[in-house]
């Protein structure tokens, strides 16, 4: 069978198949309600329904079961499970064990670890964990101090926090939470074939690859990312790898040159960061979809996630997440536009296909 894309998923609504019943199941938002894809309901507005791999995660969200579809199951295992997610958060600050989430939901702990890893795709205590972190951030965004940010997440220590920051933040929480504060980023202009592009850098690497309308844009966009950072034009003089690599970006893309192997300095969450560096391993002419990277970061659930976080990328061209389609084939999105997507995947498919 092939991989399910939303855009599978939408045409077995559509055709309301029952060989993807099992499969999937998708909610409607201005009911409340989830169904199969054969469910013989009037259809929603493709813009209020949400697909889910699972009912249970469909209950998790919020929606009802169907009661014309789906009559005859039981919901009791999935509805048992649901109360054990929405007992873990409404309790993270507490340390729960195995035995004490089993007892809430009044089955075996063996059961419980089982069914709940293969609804949710983690294990009760990987989901608080995920949980936690989740609140975490949210409390750096808002300003808190990190200290109490990292005791409202419910982390009984300091070092808890902070042994995890590198896999789930990409950062430490200080760096998070400021924004780019005491950090000095450089950054230049250059008027390609696709448009002017603004490249920035810190002492690590380049941080910011931007096409945009005029250089005031761009600037905005700069100060949008590193709200916190100093920023200031290229000197020749103190910054003159910024200005060969700027060249060696407008080489790329006005003249056919290799896309130049710069140092990079990524930044976003855990999951933004495991997309972009698998993106950097896409080779020159090749093309994946959204699911196919999922599965290549082993998520092959997120190709929704994936997606989004092609959407964050920062750093363009560079991190090349132009090389990533559709399931269907099509462009799907790009932050910079259609054109340019479709333009740079033309000159790399002729630059492969030009003998040397």
């Amino acid at each position: 069978m092939s991989k399910l894309t939303e855009s599978i998923m939408a045409q077995a609504v559509k055709d309301r198949d029952t060989s993807f019943d099992g499969k999937f199941v998708y909610g409607v938002v201005t009911t409340g309600i989830f169904c199969q894809p054969s469910c013989p309901s009037r259809q929603a507005k493709s813009e209020n329904i949400r697909y889910f791999f699972s009912k249970e995660l469909a209950l998790l969200a919020g929606f009802r079961a169907c009661k014309r579809c789906l009559a005859n199951e039981d919901m009791t295992e999935l509805n048992q499970l649901v109360e054990v997610a929405r007992y873990i958060q409404n309790h993270l600050e507490d340390s729960l064990s195995l035995e004490q989430l089993a007892l809430v939901a009044g089955l075996s702990a063996s059961w419980l670890q089982r069914r709940f890893k293969l609804a949710f795709g983690v294990t009760p205590k990987a989901y608080q964990d995920a949980l936690r972190m989740g609140h975490f951030k949210q409390s750096l965004q808002a300003g808190e101090p990190i200290t109490d940010a990292i005791f409202a997440s419910g982390y009984s220590s300091i070092s808890r926090v902070y042994g995890q920051a590198s896999r789930h933040l990409g950062m430490s929480p200080k760096a998070y939470r400021a924004g780019g504060k005491g950090e000095h980023i450089s950054y230049g202009f250059a008027s390609t074939s696709l448009g002017l592009i603004a490249m920035a850098a810190t002492q690590k690497g380049v941080c910011f690859a931007q096409f945009g309308e005029d250089e005031k844009s761009l600037i905005e966009q700069m100060q949008a990312e590193f709200p916190k950072a100093e920023l200031s034009p290229s000197d020749a003089q103190d910054s003159i790898e910024l200005s060969n690599w700027i060249e060696a970006l407008n080489q790329h893309i006005s003249q056919g040159a290799p896309r130049p192997d710069l140092p990079l300095d990524i930044r976003g969450t855990a999951f933004q960061m495991r997309v972009w560096q698998f993106l950097l391993s896409i080779k020159e002419g090749d093309v994946l979809s959204y699911s196919e990277v999922a599965q290549g970061i082993d998520k092959p659930r997120a190709f929704r996630a994936v997606a989004t976080a092609c959407g964050k990328n920062s750093i363009g061209v560079l991190i090349p997440c132009h090389r990533v389609l559709r399931g269907d084939g099509s462009l799907g999105g790009y932050r910079w536009g259609l054109e340019r997507k479709r333009t740079l995947l033309d000159a790399e498919r002729l630059a492969v296909s030009v003998p040397e």
